[in-house]
């Protein structure tokens, strides 16, 4: 498959596809090679649908890497090895209708505030605060921080967007408190050597520790705390547009599906049969 790699990489090279995505589709090449042992250019559209159940049915994959596995075959048979619409095409996957984990505020609170560790507080701090990716919040850059507008600057977001977002006065200070400690040169959340970001499994790995120092339930991963700021901001009343902004979506409806209401929100609700009285 070294060959078919090389044109795959070539490709996606070209495109400027993300280091993450480079990584998820020549993945999921391998294990369409594991299951057949053929060659992948001479597999047939129908015996890729058969894998495709087989992830979906068998193995029971989640929603979200099961379309990694959808789009990286559209791109390698598609889009490398030009087969036509009549010869090879996968049905669209519609959109899951599983709602993203949210923690409520005191939750969040809790989590932020376990570890002892400055840096992994202040890494928490800038991912909730900022709204931020995983893979935005560990290369937070010294020059990123706009004091005087009260706003972060996001480089190469996914899809190689730039966005300003919001910048917390909390985690601010704790930022402050990092630089007076360690001294960074141009990254906040750097490794051992002081010098590259940390990866996104260290970041990680920070916040399930935290969950467990802290007690709370979990939901998910640290992008939970993304939804979070997203659940939050719309329980305060920021209006879905700006949201979406800050968030660095493309389409409303992608912000709409982070933005949904916690139980907590719900109880405080009155019904408008309960309202006439008083407006009487």
């Amino acid at each position: 498959m070294s060959a078919l790699r090389e044109a795959v990489l070539l490709q996606m090279r070209l495109r400027g596809f993300a280091t993450n995505t480079v990584d998820a589709y020549i993945h999921a090449m391998v294990e369409l090679w594991k299951f057949f042992k053929r060659p992948l250019e001479g597999l047939t559209c129908e015996e890729v649908q058969r894998f495709l159940d087989e992830i979906i049915t068998v193995r029971k994959r989640a929603w979200a890497t099961v379309n990694v596995y959808f789009s990286a075959y559209r791109f390698l048979y598609q889009q490398v090895l030009k087969r036509p619409a009549h010869e090879f095409s996968i049905p669209p996957r519609g959109r899951s209708g599983k709602r993203p984990g949210v923690l409520s505020r005191q939750e969040v609170e809790r989590l932020i505030a376990a570890p002892l560790n400055l840096k992994h507080r202040a890494l928490l701090a800038m991912t909730y605060g900022s709204g931020l990716r995983v893979s935005e919040v560990i290369r937070v850059r010294i020059a990123d921080v706009d004091r005087g507008r009260m706003r972060l600057f996001v480089g190469e977001g996914k899809g190689h967007k730039d966005r300003y977002t919001v910048l917390s006065r909390r985690a601010l200070r704790l930022l402050e408190e990092l630089w007076r400690a360690y001294r960074p040169a141009e990254f906040f959340f750097t490794g051992q050597d002081r010098i590259r970001p940390i990866s996104d499994a260290t970041a990680q790995r920070v916040y399930y520790t935290a969950l467990r120092q802290s007690g709370v339930r979990r939901v998910g991963g640290i992008h939970v705390l993304r939804h979070c700021f997203a659940t939050h901001l719309m329980e305060a009343g920021v209006d879905i547009y700006t949201i979406k902004r800050w968030m660095g979506h493309t389409a409303l409806v992608t912000t709409g599906r982070y933005v949904h209401v916690t139980a907590e929100h719900l109880a405080k609700v009155k019904s408008p049969l309960d309202t006439l009285h008083d407006e009487v």
